[in-house]
This record gives C-alpha cells, structure tokens and sequence, in this order.
C-alpha cells in the first residue's frame, strides 16, 4: 500500500513537473506608445493562461532597426509588435516565420483586416496578421460649426464644402482656424491624412506591383490645389508647415474647426479632452468617394523561434471575443469584422466611422516603404511640404516623381 502510495505521489509530482515546465515565456517586442489596449490584452491572457507573455517596449524610432540587429545576432524575440508596413521587408529577408497553413485555418481568417492580410504577405505566403487596426478619419469641432453659423450635424460630404465650412469657421477670428494638417515632412502624417484623397477617387502614388512611381496624376494635382488654396487663403495655422508631426493632434486645442485623423483620436478626444464635441465622418476624396489608410501593426513571428505554439495560442486569444472586447474599449478597432458589431456594442459610436473606414482603407505596398515615404528626407515628405507651401508646384511634381522611380529601380 505505502509503496502504490509514494508511486502515485512520484507520478503526480511528475505531472507537475511537467506542466510547471510546459508553460512558457512569450518574449514580445513592441513599439513605445502602443497603448494601453495590447498591455491590457497581455494583461487579461496572463492572469488566465500558464504562458505568459513578456513584454518589451522599444522606442518606436529605433523598432525596426534594433530587431534587424537582434535577429542577426540570434536574440531576436519570439514575436514582435511591427507597423504593418514594415511587414513586406522582412518577409522577403527569410526571417519571419511561414504562418500561412495556420492562418488560413482559422475560422475568421477571411473576416481578418484585409489590408493588414494584404501587408502580412508576401510572395503568395502569410507572415504577419493583424494585431491592431488604425484607420484614418476626418473629424470636425461641432461648436466651432455652430459658431459660425454651420450646422454640427451635418457631416461635409466633398472639399468644396469643407473649404466653405472652414472659411466660416476662420471668420470667426483670433486664432481660431477652419483646418489643419502636420505638413513639414511628416511623410507618415501626409501618407495617412493626404493620399485618401487621390485614393478614393482611383488614383495611387505607385502602380499596383509597386515597381512604378505614379505620384503626378491629374487627381493628385486637384489634391495639392485644395490644401494648397485653404493655405493661401489663411485657413491653416502657420505652424502647420513646420509640423513634423509633434502636434499631430492640434485638434485637441478646440480651436481647428476640421481635421483628418486617425481612428484612435477618437478614444483621446473621449477621454482625455471631453470638453470638445467633435463628429466623425470618412476622409472624402477628390471627387468626394471616400477613402482611408489603414495603418496600425501586424502580430510577426520570428523564424526559428521554439515557442511558437505558445505564441499562436496568445494570438488566438486576442482574436476571441473577449480579447477583442478588451482592445476595443481601450481604443483599438476590432480586427474581426465577423464580430466586430458585438466587439463595439456599448462603446461610442464614433468608433463605428474608423471600423466603416477599413472597407475603404488602402495601404501602399513596397518594400522601401521607408526610403519613400516614412523618412523625413525622402520623396513623399519633401513633396507635400513643397507643393502645398512652396512657389514651384511643376517642379515638386517632377522632382519627387523622379526620386521616387529611382529608389525603387535601386531596389530592383
């Protein structure tokens, strides 16, 4: 009896042993800032789960440049948190993990953000999905509306109609402004507040293989005119020029009448500045059809990791309902768009405009997406500084087209 007794204690304790050593530390890379939505979801699927993820912020500048170095010296994290435009790149340097048979898995794979699907892949293989959803709205100040004489329901439906409205609005003096954009080389600003304006009328800055620079196009050049005329007509705060995105969100102030932002302004507007009334609406393009960048981050794996069942399963939590529910409440649109409704039931309604966005939403897809568009230095930033504020609009076009088609021949 005593010897079945410590036999069935040595196999229990065994058991034990096993589970205690089955569980697993999760190493997460993401970017400073995310928010308070992923350190949420970690911490709901840590207080539940044996595995546990361990996260790390890193500067957000400094992201990419230190997983490259971390992967090269073999102590790259077990996945990471990447702004989906990263995602292309690294896919094509073998160092991400094949995801595609478990992705196309799921049960809700195709209900995924499809442009974070879109990004995720490359060469026909899944290698990212998405972690969170940004798109970009246009928003205005519902008192400033009525102010000056506009109705604060009414959402406007074209520039045309913006511009009237912002006119109105600067009428009312002081340093009240009817608009205002980040324009001083924030390339990653302009790309996700400018371009829905070409997009949604069927125009694009690169051809559909991303092998051609097609920035000068008759819709773009109506695009420029509109910022470029509410500038001129001093509907814009000076200090918009200079922008490299530091006061991406002067809307906050109460005092700009409009402005394109994105989705997650919405939950900061919400919560941190309540004394401003504001509506949302989607970004119309130049022929008033709207559009949308869809931005935010893919959920990476990093090749070779061991773990990376424990990661799948973090994965497949954030994409539950309840990991859904806890990311939207802090801010981030639901990546499901199956329950999406449900993820969003009781939360503000103006959260609905940035889901309605991501059936619009674009997201351009190269490889050099940084040498483009992101650097303050490059092509797209110089470009939209220079067009919108400087006297030579023929010969930003021609310069940026020519940047451009050259980086990406370098590349080829």
């Amino acid at each position: 009896m005593i010897k079945r007794l410590l036999a069935a204690t040595g196999i229990a304790t065994l058991c034990l042993v096993s589970a205690a050593s089955a569980a697993e530390n999760v190493e997460m890379w993401v970017r400073s800032g995310i928010g308070d939505a992923f350190k949420k979801v970690v911490e709901a699927y840590n207080s539940s789960h044996e595995n546990k993820v361990v996260m790390t912020e890193v500067p957000f500048s400094e992201l990419v440049q230190k997983y490259a170095t971390a992967i090269a010296g073999g102590q790259a994290p077990d996945a990471l948190s990447m702004d989906l435009i990263y995602n292309p790149a690294f896919a094509a340097a073998g160092q991400l993990e094949d995801l595609t048979d478990w992705a196309k898995s799921l049960p809700y794979f195709n209900s995924l953000s499809p442009s974070h699907v879109r990004l995720g892949t490359y060469q026909d293989k899944i290698y990212g999905l998405p972690l969170s959803v940004e798109t970009s709205v246009f928003a205005w100040n519902k008192d400033l509306y009525k102010k000056a004489g506009l109705d604060p329901e009414k959402a406007p439906d074209n520039w045309d109609e913006i511009t009237a409205n912002a006119e109105k609005i600067r009428a009312l003096g002081d340093d009240t402004y009817g608009f205002y954009f980040s324009g001083g080389g924030c390339g990653g600003c302009m790309i996700f507040t400018f371009t829905p304006l070409t997009w949604g009328a069927g125009a694009d800055i690169l051809s559909a293989d991303s092998k051609k620079a097609t920035l000068d196009t008759p819709q773009m050049r109506k695009a420029v005119d509109i910022y470029r005329n509410m500038v001129k007509k001093d509907l814009v705060p000076a200090g918009a020029a200079s922008d490299n995105g530091t006061n991406f969100l002067t809307f906050t102030n109460g005092k700009i009448g409009q402005q394109s932002l994105g989705a997650f302004a919405i939950g900061t507007l919400v919560t941190q500045h309540p004394e401003i009334n504001f509506g949302v609406t989607l970004i119309p393009g130049v022929d008033g059809k709207p559009s949308s960048f869809a931005g935010g981050d893919n959920f990476v794996i990093t090749k070779g990791t061991k773990k990376i069942d424990a990661v799948k399963e973090f994965l497949e939590y954030i994409y539950s309902m309840d990991g859904q529910k806890i990311m939207a409440k802090y801010g981030s649109l639901p990546t499901r768009g199956d329950i999406a409704d449900k993820v969003l039931e009781g939360l503000d309604p103006r959260m609905q405009v940035g889901l309605k966005a991501i059936s619009v939403a674009k997201t351009p897809y190269t490889l050099q997406f940084n040498d483009l568009i992101n650097s303050a230095n490059g092509p797209w930033a110089s470009f939209t500084n220079a067009a919108i504020f400087g006297d030579d609009v023929d010969g930003a076009f021609s310069s940026a087209q020519s940047e451009m088609q050259s980086i990406i021949d370098s590349g080829q």
